[in-house]
């Protein structure tokens, strides 16, 4: 690439530190094209002015990537949630026992799920608690702990503690970026903790996310999921990542989102690769 000056690469790095969650110094020397040194001096200038903050090995953005709250993400993509929410209610079978994380997409799970015959949903969401909580045929368990305001989930080793009591047919995990090299990613290395718990308790493990999470760094705190996890996600997702996570691995759901104002397709599953 072109050499630029001082100021842009440092607006640049800036940029990519905000939106990837993260700045390495080697990385940025082979974008720039420049020595390590030069990108040290140059995080050392962002430093004192304020812009990031030092990591051992690079740099990331001063609140890049502010967690968002449960109630502030719960418009966002509703359609792509509503779709994929269908998709995995309908892989659920009477008689099962399933684990339901926190978040706004399996939170749509949940209320797709009031309709469930005979099932057992344990979870560490409010949301899923709120919506299944007057369903006769839902038997449900908390699995308590210490509650997170924003994501309006249960963490810590209390949770943890109920978890190890249990096992599951299908866990449904939420997360706020999936890495096909990384995993998933969480704002909170207890969420991180907590999912790779609850994959390892449950015999099929799908994780929920509408195609703008993928590709997506925005924190540091990762959970690197066991090969053969199904990825629930919506027809607009980077055909490229989803290769990526086909070639280690993991099963690839496309589901396509409806108005708001159509109901379901009765008896229509999106397609699925491997």
């Amino acid at each position: 690439m072109s050499v630029i000056g001082s100021k842009a690469r440092r607006d640049r790095i800036v940029h990519l530190a905000t939106t990837t969650g993260l700045a390495s110094v080697e990385e940025l020397s082979q974008l720039f094209g420049v020595t390590a040194s030069t990108i040290r001096r140059d995080l050392a200038k962002l430093t004192t002015d304020g812009r990031l903050a030092r990591t051992y090995g690079g740099a990331m953005a001063l609140a890049a990537h502010p967690e968002a709250s449960l109630r502030q993400r719960v418009g966002d993509a509703f359609e792509a949630k509503q779709a994929i929410a269908r998709w995995a209610a309908a892989q659920v079978r009477p008689g099962e026992t399933l684990l339901l994380d926190a978040g706004s997409t399996v939170g749509a799970l949940a209320h797709e799920l009031r309709t469930a015959e005979d099932i057992t949903v344990a979870t560490t969401g409010l949301t899923a608690l709120q919506a299944l909580s007057d369903v006769e045929t839902v038997h449900v368990e908390c699995l308590g702990g210490t509650l997170r305001p924003l994501s309006q989930g249960f963490v810590g080793p209390l949770t943890e503690a109920a978890l190890e009591r249990m096992t599951f047919d299908r866990v449904f995990l939420g997360t706020d970026g999936i890495s096909p090299d990384l995993g998933i990613c969480e704002a909170d290395l207890r969420q991180t903790r907590l999912k790779e718990l609850m994959a390892r308790r449950a015999d099929h493990v799908y994780v929920l996310a509408h195609a703008a999470k993928l590709g997506r760094r925005p924190f540091h705190a990762w959970t690197a999921l066991r090969e053969g996890w199904t990825l629930v996600t919506d027809d607009t997702a980077d055909p490229t990542v989803l290769g990526e996570l086909r070639a280690r691995g993991v099963t690839t759901v496309t589901t396509t989102p409806e108005p708001v104002a159509v109901g379901p397709r009765g008896g229509d599953v999106p397609g699925q690769h491997t």
